[in-house]
């Protein structure tokens, strides 16, 4: 008998993906958290019925999120991950030299233990020195450090159950106080076929906060309609500035010194829920 996981993205729509088994399932304090074992994507971490990674293709996102900003700001020593329990994001953090401090705050702690059991290639450098992992809510953790952080990365999951607090402007001003002087931020921002509405009002709030304020995209496959935005608010750099010949080779699978600002170059109909 064949076994298939779907993931039902709207009312309408969904994927599905044939899968050999189930790891774990269970109702966490704060969400429904699944392992599941795919035949095309490797393990995967499902949330609240949402795919959140897979083993094949996580590191388009994870670089996406992680790179862009990094390259960005002249000198990162202190960054700050909200969400991202998996540790992908902390991973390509780690790539950066100048990187003294990477501090994970994921208000699951099922998901950090789960990953590292199931997900070690993308988990596995949770536990570098540089590294300080956190259980708590990133809302407040946020909060609580002023002027602390040279970037911060919000890895959140869609804006429904704990990761709500994520999406407001209130959030992104408590980021701003956050920031050092010549701090940026960067979100995952959803995808603009079936939440163009998000994006609209997360650029909005983020252009209140924030004098810098770019979009850019990714194409991760089982994510909603493959086509994915992230949002990257600055104080004082601006990622089109960054010269190519500025950003140095890494051992990546998608983010190149090419595509730095190529990312930022929107379709259309994109480029307008921007403006």
């Amino acid at each position: 008998m064949e076994l298939w996981y779907t993931e039902k993205q709207t009312e309408n729509f969904g994927i599905t993906m044939k899968i050999k088994r189930t790891m774990v399932h269970e109702q966490t304090d704060f969400q429904e958290l699944a392992m599941i074992e795919t035949e095309e994507y490797g393990n995967m971490l499902v949330l609240d019925g949402m795919v959140m990674t897979t083993e094949k293709d996580e590191f388009v996102y994870h670089e996406m999120v992680a790179h862009p900003a990094l390259f960005t700001h002249p000198n990162p020593e202190n960054v700050l991950v909200v969400g991202g329990g998996d540790g992908g994001v902390i991973r390509e953090v780690l790539k950066h030299p100048q990187v003294k401090k990477a501090v994970l705050v994921d208000i699951d702690g099922k998901v950090i233990e789960y990953s590292k059991q199931y997900l070690p290639s993308i988990a596995g450098k949770l536990e570098d020195p540089r590294v300080e992992v956190i259980v708590n809510d990133g809302y407040m953790h946020i909060h609580d450090h002023k002027n602390t952080y040279d970037v911060i990365m919000v890895d959140s999951t869609e804006p429904v159950g704990p990761a709500v607090n994520l999406f407001t402007k209130g959030f992104y001003q408590g980021i701003y106080d956050a920031l050092k002087d010549d701090g940026i931020f960067v979100a995952q921002t959803d995808n603009p076929w079936f939440k163009a509405d998000l994006i609209q009002s997360v650029n909005r709030d983020v252009k209140e906060v924030f004098p810098i304020v770019r979009v850019y995209i990714a194409n991760i496959p089982t994510y909603p309609s493959g086509l994915w935005t992230f949002t990257m608010g600055s104080k004082k750099h601006d990622p089109l500035a960054v010269e190519e010949s500025a950003i140095p080779e890494l051992d990546t699978k998608y983010y190149t010194p090419r595509l730095h600002k190529a990312a930022f170059v929107l379709p259309k109909f994109v480029e307008d829920l921007t403006k």
